[in-house]
C-alpha cells in the first residue's frame, strides 16, 4: 500500500464530497402564480433545486423548466423550505397538512391590499394554524419583477422575522444565495410592519411632498395677484396668458431655491443646538430629527424645480408675446427716430445673471448625481460629505446670488413693491440668506474649532446634562 494514502481519502471521493458539500437545498414553493414563478426561475438560477407544490400538478405549462411538480403534500415531503406564495384568503388548505410541516421552515411572502387588514398580521395567524411549523415572515417586499428579471438594485433588501432563530437563518441564506440583502428585523411580532411596509405610498416623501406643494401653490397665487390681479386691477390690462409660461417660470426657481435652503438650515440648527448645550450626547427634538432625515428628498425635488425652471428659460424667446414685445419696440425705435445707447451696466448684470445660473446649475446637478446610489457606493465618506456639504452650500451662495442680481437694486425702488407687496424673489432669499449668514458663523475658526471638539467627544458640563431628554 502506498504510504501517502494511509488514513486518506481517494482524490475521487474527496471531490465528491466537496461537490456535496455545496450542493443546494430543495427549495419547495406552494403556489404556482407570479411570484411563486419568479421565486422559482431566480432559485434554479442560483442553483437550488425547485419543487412547486400546486392543487393541479397536471397544469405546469407556465411554470419553469428544471422545477418539478407535485400535490402539496408531496411537494412537502421533499424540502424542509417551504415557501408559501399564496394570499390569505387561500390557506384553508394549509391545516389539513399540519403534521406534514412539523418542524418544517414555512416562509410567508404574503401582502395585504391595505393596511392593517386583519387583527393579527398573516404570519401570525399562518402560525396559528400550523403551530408546529417555523413560521418566518420574509421575501414580501421584493416583487415579481424583480425577482425575474434580475433587477435587484432598487430591491435588493429583504426584511425577515420569526421567532426561531436557525430558521431565519436558513431564509436568509437562501436569500443571499440569489443576491438579495436579508436583514433580521426580530420576532413575528415584526410581521404586521413588514406587511404594513409595501403598502406604503413614498413614506419618506409626504413631509418634503406637503413643504413643495404648500409653497407652489403659495408662491403661484402669490405671482397671480402681483402679475394678473394688480395690472388688471390698476391698468385694465389682462395678462392671463402669464399662468401659463411666465407665472410658473418665477414659482420654479423660488420654490428650487427655498427648498435647497432648507435641505441646509436644519444641519446649522443642530450644530448651533450643539454649541449651546456644550455636547453632542442629548438628542435633538423630533422635529428636527424628521426634518434631517428627509434632507434629501428635499434635495432631490429642489433639484426637479431647477430643470424645470431651466426649460421653461429656454422656451420663452419661442413664445408669440416675446416676438411681439421685440417687434413693437423696434417698431417705437423706428417711429422716434432714435436708437436706444448700450448701457454698460445693463450688459454686465445680464451677463452675471446668466453666468452666475449656469454655474450654480452645473454644481447642482454634480448635487444630483453624487446622490444616485451607484454613485455615492463608489465614494468614501469625506468624499461624498465634501460634495453633499461643501459643495452644496457653494451651489446655495452661487444659487442666491444669481436671484440676487435678477433683483439688482429693485428692493431699494418703491415702485417695485406692488400693493406694498414684496416680490416673490425677495421671499425666496430670506431662508437661503439665513443659512447662508448662520454657515459664515460657524466656519469662523473660533467656532469651528468648537463645534469639532464637541462632536469628537468633549463636553462642556458633563455633570449638568440630562441625557434622558
Amino acid at each position: 500500500m502506498d504510504s501517502n494514502s494511509v488514513g486518506q481519502i481517494p482524490l475521487h471521493q474527496t471531490s465528491s464530497r466537496k461537490r456535496l458539500d455545496h450542493k443546494r437545498d430543495t427549495i419547495c414553493i406552494l403556489g404556482t402564480g407570479d411570484f411563486g414563478r419568479s421565486l422559482g426561475i431566480r432559485l434554479l438560477k442560483s442553483g437550488h433545486p425547485v419543487v412547486f407544490g400546486s392543487r393541479d400538478p397536471k397544469n405546469s405549462a407556465l411554470l419553469p423548466s428544471g422545477a418539478q411538480v407535485f400535490s402539496h403534500a408531496e411537494a412537502l415531503k421533499t424540502s424542509k423550505i417551504i415557501f408559501l406564495a399564496v394570499h390569505r384568503e387561500n390557506y384553508d388548505f394549509i391545516p389539513a397538512l399540519s403534521n406534514l410541516l412539523d418542524g418544517k421552515v414555512l416562509v410567508d411572502v404574503s401582502n395585504n391590499f391595505k393596511m392593517n387588514q386583519y387583527p393579527e398580521s398573516n404570519a401570525q395567524y399562518l402560525s396559528q394554524l400550523v403551530p408546529k411549523a417555523n413560521v418566518v415572515k420574509g421575501f414580501n417586499t421584493v416583487s415579481a419583477w424583480a425577482l425575474q428579471s434580475g433587477s435587484l438594485d432598487a430591491s435588493s433588501q429583504v426584511f425577515v422575522c420569526g421567532d426561531d432563530n436557525i430558521s431565519k437563518q436558513l431564509v436568509m441564506d437562501v436569500a443571499r444565495s440569489i443576491g438579495l440583502s436579508p436583514l433580521d428585523q426580530g420576532s413575528l411580532l415584526a410581521a404586521t410592519e413588514l406587511e404594513n411596509y409595501p403598502l406604503q405610498l413614498f413614506p419618506m416623501w409626504r413631509l418634503p411632498f406637503i413643504i413643495m406643494a404648500g409653497l407652489t401653490v403659495f408662491l403661484f397665487m402669490y405671482y397671480v395677484v402681483l402679475k394678473v390681479i394688480y395690472s388688471y386691477v390698476i391698468y385694465n390690462t389682462d395678462k392671463t396668458y402669464q399662468m401659463v409660461i411666465s407665472i410658473p417660470n418665477h414659482v420654479f426657481p423660488c420654490v428650487s431655491l427655498i427648498l435647497l435652503g432648507l435641505v441646509y438650515l436644519p444641519g446649522v440648527i443642530a450644530a448651533f443646538l450643539q454649541l449651546y448645550r456644550g455636547t453632542k450626547y442629548k438628542r435633538f427634538p423630533d422635529w428636527l430629527d424628521k426634518w434631517m432625515l428627509c434632507r434629501k428628498q428635499l434635495g432631490l425635488a429642489s433639484f426637479a424645480y431647477g430643470f424645470l425652471h431651466v426649460f421653461y428659460s429656454l422656451v420663452k424667446p419661442l413664445r408669440y408675446i416675446f416676438y411681439w414685445k421685440q417687434v413693437q419696440y423696434a417698431a417705437s425705435q423706428v417711429k422716434k427716430n432714435t436708437t436706444s445707447e448700450i448701457e454698460m451696466v445693463w450688459v454686465w448684470r445680464g451677463d452675471l445673471f446668466y453666468a452666475l445660473g449656469i454655474l450654480g446649475f452645473f454644481v447642482f446637478c454634480l448635487l444630483g448625481i453624487t446622490s444616485l446610489p451607484s454613485v455615492s457606493n463608489a465614494m468614501n465618506w469625506r468624499e461624498f460629505r465634501f460634495v453633499q456639504s461643501k459643495l452644496g452650500h457653494v451651489t446655495l451662495l452661487l444659487c442666491t446670488a444669481h436671484t440676487a442680481v435678477l433683483g439688482w437694486n429693485k428692493f431699494l425702488r418703491p415702485t417695485a413693491f406692488k400693493w406694498g407687496l414684496p416680490p416673490g424673489y425677495m421671499l425666496a432669499m430670506v431662508i437661503p440668506c439665513i443659512v447662508l449668514v448662520l454657515k459664515l458663523i460657524l466656519i469662523t475658526p473660533c467656532v469651528d474649532r468648537m463645534i469639532t471638539r464637541i462632536r469628537q467627544g468633549w463636553e462642556r458640563k458633563r455633570r449638568d446634562l440630562d441625557y434622558s431628554a
